[in-house]
């Protein structure tokens, strides 16, 4: 294409500066861009995942060059034969033809606007296609699931791995086809092709065709999207009462696709014959034919069928296409017969105060500690420095010490970088200065270090171990030992512009890390990019917009940069494939602090199974900024964990669920990046949690895929709900979800087991009733990771749900009086704890601690001042377990429970001595009981310390045994002795 003769053109030196505006302004553009790739190349070469970085970054190139060539190449093709076939004489229709201005312009930059357009059009394009980088891997790796759909009989991997490819580059071929058209139709009728001059206007033979066949492309594109829409309906949302495939989808929709499919290939035909027409009466036949069939065939009839047929029957209409759903979602989300375990359970049982103390694997373990509500206990009695601090909401976990498994309230004491003050906050102290945190602190879940108002107010309190840089390694339990406690890497050193630090030092020189008030520190770990080269430095400060990076004296060839700190963060940059569960949580592994992150990965269409929103199946109350997007979800599997060494921010990945075809698919396209299940060490696998938000999701499926029956699953009578939290405090938002609460108790429905189980559990209730329904619980020990068992209730229970017992506990006139009385008239906040269910001797115990926080006093925190206990309608309220145990029970039914540290139990009714049998003298024979009961108490307390089940089962038989004595010789049928104050 030659421009016409005598038109102007460029000197060079316009085109010279010309040129350098164009580099000026790319480098404006993509300087920042380019810089980011640069310093996320570092990091990932530092955490060893750089093949994660060119693989998705190699990625993104090939689609935005594929993508650019083909709509640019395909817009510039379609400009080229527009032109090329333009009229040689082109009618004025006037002397202010305002068509006349634009061609004549574009005549004299031919050039520019015959490569400019295509150019700008394939760069946008190419940046939008390179987004779904995801969608060409799993293609490229797809691996088969093994199961059949069951309309097609075609195996789940086409679904999730490669009909979103097809459906993606059928897209974008429309795209392609779309603009091109326009490209066509403009330029014909700027250069004469198209006029609109008379009645009907007139087109030219070349505009025509070149039109025709690109809407003919378009219809036969549309042909190939009917026929894949044929395997989407397997996803389809038209019931508000199931995913997939209706009745009408099966029976209307899916013929009508067919139907469509041959109109549109014949629609085409007649676009392609008006290539060799002068009029374009047939394609305006076919288009209007496809449009006509459109509207009746694919929407009318579809509609038609679903009122006349499917609703007046819809419950046996629809009953195949549940049962898929049901077997579908089950399948995809873990929760078929092979992973859970239906036991029908009573809920509620007369149970003796021996049959209490003898549950040695869930009263002794009862956790009153809650781990969203003593956070600020933790900041003011462990904090040790106000540039210090533990996350929002801590975590429970598990540890064996002296042969005895313990649940405990853990927590990281983390660099806090708002605590910073003064001079503290410069440049320096902030980012070369305080560069960490020190310690771990743990605290038995199920004890406090005193009752309340045992010690004058300071009781209620944890028993707190700091494992730190200060602490004698030989002094604390082997499975706490921690070889390297400072803590580089946390959830409170966030990624943003102020979370990174600069560490290391040349040998022999002053360290200037803060570590204590008598020692620094200078960082040996290997985590952290160098900042040896000027590049590095001026990267970094051009990055960070901060010139010290570059000019301080202090940093030097040994010096390096830690960024990215945050262990989701780091697990979800090395993994872009992973959904990262919201709630990492420290761990003592092998001597080395070590963050664990649980890994899902997900898919949006299974076929049939129910698609769900992510972020609302997982929100719960006190969760905080802790929350998952709201991505629509049909799939979830806990396939990866993952860890992050909390010195030296390691990130390891371990292929957890093997077995999971899109783990396989993503360790294909990513290999050597996710080690085997077999490089799971002992003591990392014993750390192990089932993942809340794997748990929340199944257990708000679980609410309706529990029922196996169509007809029932239509109806919903038999549905379950997940009940609101009743400990929300005022002013939060009603409604929420009752989180899962993490608990050492006997497993489910195992009757006379004397081994605690670390479980996830939760209580659900029937749908819009506060009765409750069944009782979840998922185990995380190793030998049954992964087991979930639900006790099912009686449809005609009348065991009340969390709500109803929280109204039973403030309600009683006994609790209310107590929690005004310890309120002060309002100088104190009463703070209700994690509501907890137990299964215990056939029935379900509801345990609830409660806080006291002075509200005078600035620096306050929450100490447990009561515990409320409620079983089969009797309500207990006594300032420790083993007192609300025994008021609820009866006497002597709290002594299993675990006592506070330090005290010595003895037997006192009401905290007093017993009475003597008669004329205030005691008998012989009760003197002699209260001996034995001394005995029992005494050498179950010592069999609880050492964690010998055997022991306590037999003090427990002789404290039965002495209680019985006593009774019988102080003239008692019912009364018995009651335990001391026990935490």
């Amino acid at each position: 294409m030659r421009p016409p003769v005598g038109s102007p053109t460029l000197t060079r030196r316009t085109r010279i500066l010309l040129s350098v505006a164009g580099i000026l302004v790319l480098l404006l553009l993509g300087g920042s861009r380019l810089l980011n790739l640069y310093v996320d190349w570092l990091w990932f070469g530092e955490v060893d995942f750089r093949s994660v970085f060119s693989t998705v970054l190699f990625t993104h190139i090939l689609l935005f060059i594929i993508g650019g060539l083909l709509i640019g190449g395909l817009v510039a093709l379609s400009l080229w034969i527009a032109y090329r076939s333009r009229p040689v004489f082109v009618p004025v229709t006037g002397p202010e033809d305002p068509i006349a201005r634009y061609r004549t312009l574009i005549i004299q930059r031919l050039r520019l606007f015959a490569i400019g357009i295509p150019v700008i059009i394939g760069v946008i394009a190419g940046f939008a296609a390179q987004g779904d980088w995801q969608i060409v891997q799993m293609f490229l790796n797809s691996t088969p699931f093994g199961v059949s759909d069951p309309v097609f009989n075609i195996d789940v991997g086409f679904y999730a791995f490669q009909l979103p490819f097809y459906r993606y580059v059928l897209d974008w071929l429309f795209v392609s086809v779309a603009i091109s058209f326009a490209a066509a139709l403009i330029t014909h009728y700027i250069f004469g092709g198209i006029r609109l001059t008379g009645r009907a206007g007139q087109v030219s033979a070349a505009a025509r065709a070149q039109l025709a066949i690109l809407a003919g492309v378009f219809v036969l594109l549309k042909a190939v999207a009917y026929y894949f829409d044929r395997y989407e309906l397997l996803f389809s949302n038209r019931s508000d009462i199931f995913t997939g495939a209706t009745y009408t989808d099966l029976n209307a929709v899916m013929p009508a696709k067919l139907i469509l499919l041959f109109i549109s290939v014949i629609c085409a035909a007649a676009f392609f014959a008006a290539v060799f027409r002068r009029n374009l009466q047939l394609p305006a036949i076919a288009t209007v034919l496809l449009v006509l069939s459109s509207v009746l065939i694919g929407a009318a009839w579809p509609q038609v069928l679903q009122q006349f047929v499917v609703s007046p029957n819809a419950n046996v209409r629809e009953s195949v296409p549940i049962q898929r759903n049901i077997d579908a979602t089950r399948q995809a989300f873990g929760i078929g017969p092979d992973k859970v375990t239906d036991v029908p359970f009573s809920g509620t049982s007369q149970v003796s105060p021996a049959a209490v103390r003898n549950d040695t694997a869930t009263v002794p373990n009862i956790r009153l500690l809650d781990p969203s509500k003593i956070s600020d206990t933790f900041t003011q009695l462990q904090q040790r420095r106000t540039f210090y601090g533990f996350a929002p909401n801590l975590d429970i976990d598990r540890y064996t010490v002296n042969g005895k498994t313990q649940d405990y309230v853990v927590a990281a004491r983390e660099l806090n970088a708002a605590g910073l003050t003064g001079n503290q906050t410069d440049w320096i102290n902030r980012h070369l200065v305080y560069t960490h945190g020190n310690g771990f602190v743990v605290a038995p879940a199920n004890q406090v270090n005193a009752a309340l108002e045992d010690t004058g107010g300071q009781g209620g309190l944890p028993n707190f171990t700091s494992i730190d840089t200060s602490t004698d390694q030989s002094k604390i339990p082997p499975s706490l030992r921690i070889t390297e406690p400072r803590v580089y890497y946390g959830e409170l050193l966030n990624s943003d512009g102020n979370g990174y630090s600069i560490v290391g030092a040349e040998p022999g020189s002053t360290p200037r890390e803060y570590d204590s008030d008598t020692q620094n520190y200078t960082y040996t770990g290997k985590g952290g990019v160098s900042l040896g080269s000027f590049v590095n430095r001026l990267a970094f400060s051009l990055f960070y917009g901060e010139r010290n990076i570059l000019f301080n004296n202090s940093i030097n060839a040994d010096s390096k940069i830690m960024y990215v700190r945050d262990p989701k963060d780091r697990v979800a940059a090395v993994a872009p494939w992973l959904t990262t569960d919201s709630d990492p949580y420290p761990a003592v592994v092998d001597g080395r602090l070590t963050w664990i992150v649980d890994g899902y990965t997900t898919l949006q269409n299974y076929p049939y199974a129910e698609s769900m929103s992510l972020g609302n199946a997982t929100a719960v109350a006190n969760q905080g900024l802790n929350r998952q997007p709201d991505q629509q979800i049909s799939y979830l599997r806990n396939s990866v964990k993952a860890t992050v060494d909390a010195y030296d921010g390691t990130v390891k990945l371990y292929a957890f669920d093997q077995s999971d075809p899109v783990l396989q698919t993503w360790m294909k396209a990513f290999p050597g990046t996710v080690l085997p299940s077999s490089a799971i060490s002992p003591s990392l696998r014993s750390h192990f949690r089932y993942p809340e938000d794997q748990f929340k999701v199944q257990r708000e499926l679980l609410t309706r895929y529990h029922v196996d029956n169509p007809s029932d699953f239509y109806g919903g009578v038999s549905f379950w709900d997940v009940p609101s939290d009743p400990t929300v405090q005022a002013g939060t938002t009603a409604d929420a979800a009752q989180p899962p609460y993490y608990v050492l108790a006997g497993q489910p429905g195992a009757q006379g087991q004397s081994t605690p189980s670390f479980q996830l559990t939760s209580a659900l209730v029937f749908k819009n009733r506060q009765i409750l329904s069944a009782y979840v619980s998922a185990s995380s020990d190793p030998a049954t990771y992964g087991k979930i068992t639900v006790l099912e209730l009686p449809p005609d229970t009348q065991t009340l749900g969390p709500q109803q017992v929280q109204t039973q506990f403030v309600g009683s006139p006994a609790v209310s009086q107590e929690i005004s009385l310890l309120s002060r008239g309002g100088q104190s906040s009463i703070q209700y704890g994690n509501l907890l269910t137990l299964p215990v001797a056939g029935g379900l115990l509801y345990v609830e601690p409660v806080y006291i926080e002075r509200a005078s006093q600035e620096s306050s925190y929450p100490q447990l001042a009561r515990v409320l206990v409620y079983y089969n309608g009797q309500v207990g309220y006594k300032p420790t377990i083993s007192e609300a145990l025994d008021e609820v029970f009866g006497a002597g039914a709290g002594a299993g429970a675990t006592q506070v540290p330090g005290t010595s139990p003895t037997p006192a009714t009401s905290g007093t001595s017993p009475p003597p049998a008669s004329g205030g003298t005691a008998s012989p024979a009760l003197t002699a009981a209260t001996a034995a009961i001394q005995s029992a108490l005494a050498q179950l307390q010592a069999a609880q310390q050492s964690g010998n089940f055997a022991g306590q089962g037999q003090a427990l038989a002789a404290l039965d045994a002495a209680v019985k004595q006593f009774q019988a010789a102080n003239g008692q049928s019912g009364a018995a002795p009651a335990t001391a104050p026990g935490g």
